[in-house]
């Protein structure tokens, strides 16, 4: 019920399959989340600490998400639509103590300065105020961290009637690691299991997208990734990849249509 397991059975399996063809196997996600989570570890972060990532889809996205699931952290993943007001009130907010950007939203990101960041990364490159993610894991080994835990998401709410709103719940408690409710959910409505194929293509940053994608990767199965929606596109990949499961909204049909 977890990626790493994947990595030892079946290490050259892809987990992620980006729409432009870029490839993520098992072995990869498991080894550099590996690496986040030590990185976030000699930062001082401990379990129940808070990180925020403003990050478009990609695969570097799963990989900073996976680190602070099993290091047992609260992850905020923020809209890459959002401006440097809006983020600086998200960031703040839930008390990130790690920011992690790219080169689409580190504008923005400069931003934003709350109190409790200490480590700002960027995931292609460094530049200034901000330190290259690769650069910064090189050092750490790509073996899970002694005191591995489950985290958690807390993502916001649109703020249609007003602030964004944080939508925290307690971190699982209980060995590590865990099924997660969505996971069980694919599991009994789509019988989603290691042969699955499942076709991601909204925002990540959204809560479906991100529980779904990584919920299929505690099955082992692969997660094929849209950076941007179209329908033409969603068809052709459905048919490349042999997608057994997907998810979309009605907006997403009627284009298909």
């Amino acid at each position: 019920m977890h990626p790493g397991a994947f990595a030892e059975s079946a290490p050259d399996k892809p987990a992620i399959v980006m729409d432009d063809g870029r490839t993520m196997t098992y072995r990869e996600l498991e080894e550099r989340s590996n690496q986040v989570a030590h990185l976030f570890r000699a930062a001082g972060l401990a379990t129940g600490d808070h990180i925020a990532l403003a990050l478009e889809n990609r695969p570097e996205l799963f990989v900073v998400t996976w680190a602070a699931q099993r290091a047992g952290l609260y992850y905020t993943a923020c809209s890459t639509r959002l401006n440097a007001d809006e983020l600086q009130y998200i960031v703040e907010d839930c008390g990130a103590r790690a920011l992690i950007g790219s080169a689409e939203t580190i504008d923005a990101l400069d931003a934003v300065h709350a109190p409790a960041i200490e480590l700002r990364l960027a995931v292609d490159g460094s530049r200034a105020g901000w330190d290259s993610l690769d650069e910064a894991v090189a050092p750490h080994p790509i073996t899970p961290i002694e005191d591995q835990a489950e985290g958690a998401d807390m993502l916001y709410s649109s703020g249609t009637t007003g602030r964004p709103k944080g939508v925290k719940v307690p971190l699982p408690s209980g060995d590590y690691p865990q099924m997660s409710a969505v996971g069980a959910l694919c599991q009994m409505l789509f019988g989603a299991d290691q042969d699955s194929v499942y076709l991601s293509p909204a925002p990540l940053y959204h809560a479906a997208p991100l529980r779904f994608s990584m919920s299929c990767q505690r099955l082992g199965a692969t997660v094929v990734v849209m950076r941007h929606f179209d329908p033409e596109q969603f068809l052709a990949l459905v048919e490349r990849h042999r997608v057994t499961f997907t998810q979309v909204v009605p907006t997403m049909f009627i284009r298909m249509l």
